[in-house]
């Protein structure tokens, strides 16, 4: 049966691809043919609702009722926060605002180009997630602890802290613990989907690492101009431990997994999305993502209380205060008056109170923030200061040695990073911050000191 007689029995013609698997299918097991073949899928098209089931014309099935139900939806709206925003990460913007589930977006100063939704990207969705629009590295997050240290000791035991983050942390791709540490997250449920019981060993011994890209571990002076009592901290300068890390392996393979399960389930009308295909949160396949999700975003707050553990017992210390947050994940939130899925691909959450951590670069400080709640951003706020330079054209401007060597005359020692991380890769912090102030307040300066980095250069989208 070919195109033309497919077209005349009543097949849409963005439907006749299944139409045609469906008959190789069925010839296979000498069922249907003929006039018999032809009367059936006349059925198929005229209650394509019960074949759903059928072993070989099922597909065909599923993309009639989506042709069905297609309407061309105006884009969902997004507002922006920034003006040096490339229009690559613009063009992601506003087709990730035509995704069908898509229902309001925002654009966050730090933002620019990822896959699929652009990184600093926020999209609220009504009953479906989109894994690339969580991102690779799922459950990416911040965490600060503060030490009963005097700023002093930074530079009085120098050696004591670059130990410190020599030894209580690895960084690289495959970088890990020589013997798996012990944490709580472990004895979680990792039978939640067939990604995350297979990966659960890795995830062991990746467990207090760094990764590669634009991860980091570093210790530096914060500084509080007046005190916080949702810190717990008095105005003054304290030594701080900041790291920026997320699940690794494990989070990456869950990331893949699922995206490629949405694509593959994407109707033809909608192949172009791509990266940012959807699973129904009410599919199984959804419902096992959102569970490996959250089981990632407790792997990756573990991960980093073992960095911090670890680090914090080799500089003899103890924490006092500490914050931390996630972005590259998904969140059940109340919005517009109804329940929606608010997708923070680098962004910080910020609602009213909330505290987090928005990172500058290794030569500009970071910041603690309280979040406003401002609904307009969906409640979010940027995660860093962005790039404004690709990894690639980095490398090819500077040497990583001259630029190691301004920044120690800045009081910053690097102990090792790509050349892909240099400082000037990056948008200045102070800009990024005074362009989100209606999104959040600041709490605490955090000026870096000693930092370390992957060496490889190994990128990481974020």
């Amino acid at each position: 049966m070919n195109t033309t007689q497919l077209k005349k029995l009543g097949v849409p013609e963005i439907c006749i691809p299944q139409a045609i698997q469906g008959i190789q299918s069925i010839a296979q097991t000498g069922g249907l043919r003929g006039s018999q073949l032809k009367e059936f899928i006349r059925q198929v098209i005229a209650a394509p609702s019960e074949h759903l089931a059928d072993p070989h014309f099922g597909q065909l099935a599923r993309e009639l009722i989506a042709e069905q139900e297609y309407t061309p939806a105006a884009p969902a709206p997004y507002q922006t926060w920034g003006s040096d925003i490339d229009v690559a990460a613009h063009a992601q913007m506003r087709q990730s605002c035509l995704v069908p589930v898509s229902r309001r977006g925002a654009l966050m100063p730090d933002a620019h180009v990822g896959y699929g939704l652009p990184i600093g990207g926020v999209l609220a969705c009504e009953n479906a997630v989109i894994p690339y629009a969580v991102g690779v590295d799922i459950a990416c997050r911040m965490k600060l602890s503060v030490f009963d240290l005097p700023p002093a000791a930074l530079e009085d035991q120098f050696d004591i802290f670059q130990q410190a983050l020599e030894k209580g942390t690895r960084f690289g791709v495959g970088g890990q613990h020589e013997r798996p540490q012990q944490h709580p997250v472990m004895d979680l449920d990792w039978q939640v989907s067939r990604v995350t019981r297979e990966n659960k060993d890795k995830a062991w011994k990746q467990l207090g690492t760094s990764g590669s890209g634009n991860h980091f571990a570093e210790f530096g002076v914060l500084t509080l101009a007046e005190s916080a009592a949702d810190l717990g901290l008095a105005a003054g300068e304290y030594v701080a431990l900041l790291s920026h890390s997320g699940s690794r392996g494990a989070g990456a393979a869950v990331c893949s997994t699922y995206s490629a399960i949405a694509q593959g389930r994407l109707s033809k009308r909608y192949t172009e999305f791509g990266r940012l295909a959807w699973l129904d949160l009410a599919s199984e396949a959804g419902q096992e993502y959102w569970a490996a999700m959250n089981l990632m975003g407790e792997y990756a707050a573990a991960n980093h209380d073992v960095i911090h553990r670890l680090v914090g017992k080799l500089i003899g210390s103890q924490k006092i205060a500490g914050v931390e947050n996630h972005h590259n994940f998904a969140w059940k939130e109340i919005h517009d008056g109804r329940e929606l899925i608010v997708h923070r691909k680098g962004a910080t959450p910020a609602g009213l109170g909330v505290l987090g951590v928005i990172p500058g670069s290794m030569a500009d400080p970071g910041y603690v923030v309280r979040g406003r709640g401002n609904e307009s951003s969906l409640r979010s706020a940027s995660h860093g200061a962005g790039r404004a330079m690709s990894r690639t054209k980095a490398k090819d401007t500077y040497t990583w040695k001259a630029v190691q060597n301004d920044l120690k005359k800045r009081g910053i020692t690097v102990l090792s990073a790509g050349a892909d991380e240099v400082p000037y890769a990056y948008k200045r912090i102070d800009q990024v911050m005074a362009q989100q102030c209606d999104l959040v307040e600041i709490v605490a300066r955090f000026d870096p000191r000693i930092v370390k980095m992957c060496g490889d250069g190994s990128a990481a989208e974020d």
